[in-house]
This record gives C-alpha cells, structure tokens and sequence, in this order.
C-alpha cells in the first residue's frame, strides 16, 4: 500500500524538512556571512539564489514560501481527508481550520509586534499570509477540480484587475515598487509601506499556491501511483508564467505576487513534488531523510525559535561564545561567522531531535 493511501506522505516530510532546514540557516546568517566571503568569486552566483530577487526576476529563495504555502495546502488535503474517514462534519473541519488559522495569525503578527522603537502590527510575514490562504483553501478544498481552477484563475485575474485598473493617485503603477495598490493597501491596513516592497495583499494571488497544494494532495490520494499529470501541470504552469514574463505582459516579481510569478513558482512546486514523491514514495528511496524530517516534522517550533528567540537573543549569545572560543586562533571574522551560524543551526537541529525523540510536536 502506498504512502498516499495510508494518509502519510514521507516526499511532503522530507520537502517540508528541506525548506524548514534551508530557512534555518538562513536565520542562523550562514547567507549573509557567506556573501561577502564568495564575492568575485566562483561560488558567488550560487550564493546569491539563496537572496530574494530585488525585483523584476525569480531566484531560488523566491521559491521558498510557495513552497512552504504548497506543502500545507497537500498536508491540509490528507488531514480533512483523515478527519472525514474519522466522522467530522463539514462543520467540525471548519472549526478546526478556523482555530488553525487564528493561531497562525496570531503568531504571525507577535513575530514583528516588538521593534526598538515600540509596537508594530505587519501582516507581511507568511505566518499571517498563510493564516488567510488556510481559509481560503477550505472554502474550496471539496469541489470539483475543475471548480477549483476556475476559482484559481479568477483570484489572479483579480489580483491583475487591482493592479492594473484602480487607478489610485501615486499608486497607479502596477508594478513599481512604492507605487502599486499592494502598496496603497498596506497604507490602509497598517499604515505604512514596506520598505522592501513586500505587500499584506498578496494573500490573493498566494492563495492559489495553497489551493493547488491541496489539489495535488488530492490527486495522489486518488491516483497514488501516477505522477505523470502533476509533472505536466508543472511544466504547464511555469511555462505560463515565463511567458508572461518573457511577452512583457506581467513581470515576474515575488514581493508582489504578481501572476506570473505565482504560476511560475507554482510550476516548481508541482515539479519538486513530482520528483520527491516518486524517489522517495513510489521508488522507497528513504535513506538519509532522518537529516531533515526531524526539523520537518517540528516545523511550527523551529520557525517560531528562530524566528523569535534566536532573531532577539539567542543568535548573537552564540555567536559571542564562538567569537570567545575561536578569538585565540588565527583564523578570520569571516570564518568565525560562518562557524557560528552552523553551531546555531547545530544547536536547533538538536532541540529538533530532542522533541523528535520523546514524540513531541508542535501543532496549530
């Protein structure tokens, strides 16, 4: 019997872990140290995928929060299967998701509710993104495939139709950074811009990246030994997406969500799900997934750590240990703060084990 029909999907485990350990790392400052070091050098293209895109392009870590919001959308499909197998009503499902989403947004705002300067409210933080497109996602999770593409398409065409013909003095460019309506709309919500161009309406277009998620889930519960038609759909939409990048339609730009970059990062998303679930599911390669299940199957801890206590205090306690142990040799900053950021990576992949081995998870 296959993982999809037994309701666990080891692919969508070792695709979770593999995203949670990547932003891991990235909290830590192994990116941001390494940068400097590979400047000039050969290793500096690959270094620099693991930065967003500054605007009108895509890169490998614009592919992580899709990723993140495609990974809960198939898990949300097998858990309401799950629960449905079990006796709960559409009702009860509802509740249940609704209570999800609440604690997602609440810890989505209280990540960024304390700056230096005082309180904060932001509603750009993919907890909070993801609290709005878990809702989304169980409005529609029953019907139709056909239904639920329809409903994709018209969210985006939605999201084109707000960019393009608001018409909003000094945010009537659709896709200048500083001058859209995500940006009139984060004034109206929050009272403030983001200075990166990261927008709260991109619960929109992002939607779609969750939805799919579940559509995925979905068909490999009903399907569990093909994989075919996810690999085309995969092919299909990142096609689409470049396309309209390439035909000087809607750019590809991910701190907007514009369209193209959804079904363009979408594409990937389908691709690397394809890919995982037959190596890993279809074809029992399971060696060497034990690395990262641990920090997956704990993702909502391990976020919140180092998102919270490790960006406030934790993170730098590290660092002025290892600069301390490290000071007396004859080795570079540079090289110590590569070093300390995997010590504190090492350090929350062991708290990861720790809470793996005594079977405790974290939940919303």
């Amino acid at each position: 019997m296959t993982a999809a029909k037994t309701g666990r999907l080891l692919s969508l485990d070792a695709l979770r872990g593999w995203i949670m350990v990547l932003l891991a790392l990235e909290a830590a400052g192994l990116y941001e140290h390494l940068e400097p070091v590979t400047e000039g050098g050969f290793w500096h293209p690959l270094i620099e995928q693991f930065f967003h895109h500054p605007w009108n392009g895509l890169r490998f870590w614009d592919l992580i929060q899709p990723g993140f919001m495609f990974i809960a959308g198939a898990a949300m499909a097998f858990s309401i299967k799950r629960q449905q197998d079990e006796g709960a009503t559409r009702a009860l499902t509802g509740m249940r998701t609704l209570k999800r989403s609440g604690w997602l947004f609440f810890w989505g705002v209280l990540i960024y509710a304390v700056r230096k300067d005082g309180l904060s409210f932001e509603l750009w933080n993919v907890l909070t993104q993801l609290s709005f497109t878990t809702l989304v996602t169980w409005l529609v999770i029953d019907w139709r495939f056909s239904q639920q593409l329809i409903f994709c398409a018209g969210l985006l065409l939605l999201t084109e139709i707000l960019y393009r013909y608001t018409g909003i003095p000094g945010f009537d460019q659709p896709f200048t950074d500083q001058q859209n309506f995500g940006n009139w709309m984060d004034n109206v919500l929050m009272g403030k811009i983001n200075r990166g161009g990261w927008v709260a309406i991109n619960v929109l277009p992002t939607s779609v990246h969750t939805i799919a998620g579940a559509m995925a889930g979905r068909f490999l519960m009903s399907r569990p030994d093909s994989v075919k038609p996810l690999l085309l759909w995969g092919v299909a939409t990142l096609a689409a997406g470049f396309l309209l990048d390439w035909m000087s339609i809607t750019p590809i730009i991910k701190r907007i969500a514009t369209s193209s970059f959804t079904l363009a990062s979408l594409g990937w998303c389908l691709l690397a799900l394809a890919l995982f679930y037959d190596w890993i599911d279809l074809r029992g390669h399971h060696r060497y997934l034990f690395f990262v299940t641990v920090v997956g199957m704990n993702s909502i801890f391990i976020y919140l750590f180092f998102e919270i206590p490790g960006g406030k205090w934790f993170n730098e306690y590290i660092q002025r240990i290892t600069d301390g142990l490290l000071s007396h040799l004859s080795i570079s900053q540079d090289l110590m703060n590569i070093i300390a950021s995997l010590v504190i990576f090492g350090l929350e992949w062991g708290m990861c084990l720790f809470l793996y081995r005594k079977k405790i998870f974290f939940k919303l």
